[in-house]
């Protein structure tokens, strides 16, 4: 039941890219969908490709597999989920500071705010962790 959930969602995901599309191609949608419908349109493309890719290749499926439950590879991309908040905590900061320093307030308070939210969430997590380990 789950392949075909993966398949459906997949099959959802070129049918709104097509209406996004045709609605952009008519005119009845500004380019921001249109682009969002080729994005959607290509992800749902890309991701039938490798749904059966996986059902027709034993070895790739069995390599995916491990590469998905490897402790290291798991090790891995934590590490870079923790460096990607790091550096984009660390970024906004630093440009909330220097859009303030030029006068554009807006983006100062935007990236600011970035960096409030990325806390924020943070800590949520930490403590939800806490309690559950």
């Amino acid at each position: 039941m789950k392949k075909y959930n993966g398949i459906l969602v997949n099959i959802l995901w070129l049918v709104i890219g097509s209406i996004l599309i045709g609605l952009s191609i008519l005119e009845k949608v500004d380019s921001f969908w249109s682009g969002m419908g080729s994005s959607l349109f290509v992800i749902g493309i890309i991701n039938l490709v490798r749904f059966y890719r996986i059902n027709k290749n034993e070895a790739y499926r069995e390599r995916l597999e491990v590469e998905l439950s490897d402790e290291r590879n798991r090790f891995i991309r934590n590490k870079a989920w923790a460096w990607t908040g790091y550096i984009f905590t660390i970024l906004s900061a630093i440009l909330s500071i220097l859009f303030k320093i030029t006068h554009q307030d807006l983006l100062s308070i935007y990236a600011g705010f970035s960096v409030l939210f990325l806390i924020v969430i943070f800590w949520i997590s930490y403590i939800t962790l806490k309690r559950k380990y």
